[in-house]
């Protein structure tokens, strides 16, 4: 039985939310989720939610790796979330290189001519979905 996965795009203010198709073909960008402020365990929640809800069997999060590949401390705050929802959600996290996906999602909005307000509202989930296509990209379901 195939099943949806989830990519997210963890900030500290947004997260980018983006959804396989049930192949694991493409991804599609779904949200921009809008963190609650102190509450963690509220964002964890609403991600379990989410999971069963798109009937997901994993998350896969963009790593933020610094240039030379190593992992610094936005990678920490990354994997201290996709532990958490590990543990809460009881489906696997993987993790996926994002290094420049928010770069590519900008030019990628900027080539389609999306106003600059307009990529303030979607250029999370835009960077969700490139996340989630560089993970099915690689991996053979």
């Amino acid at each position: 039985m195939y099943k949806h996965k989830i990519a997210l795009d963890v900030g500290d203010v947004r997260i980018g939310v983006a959804v396989s198709d049930l192949l694991g073909i493409t991804a599609n960008p779904r949200e921009t989720y809008w963190r609650k402020k102190g509450d963690a365990e509220a964002d964890i929640r609403y991600f379990c939610e989410y999971a069963k809800k798109e009937d997901a069997d994993m998350f896969v999060l963009g790593l933020p790796k610094n240039m030379d590949g190593t992992e610094g401390p936005r990678a920490e705050v990354t994997r201290e979330f996709g532990d958490m929802l590990a543990k809460e959600s009881g489906l696997p996290v993987v993790y996926q290189d994002e290094r420049l996906t928010t770069v590519s999602a900008e030019r990628m909005l900027i080539d389609a001519d999306v106003r600059r307000e307009k990529r303030k509202q979607v250029i999370d989930k835009v960077a969700a979905t490139i996340i989630l296509q560089s993970y099915l990209d690689s991996h053979t379901f």
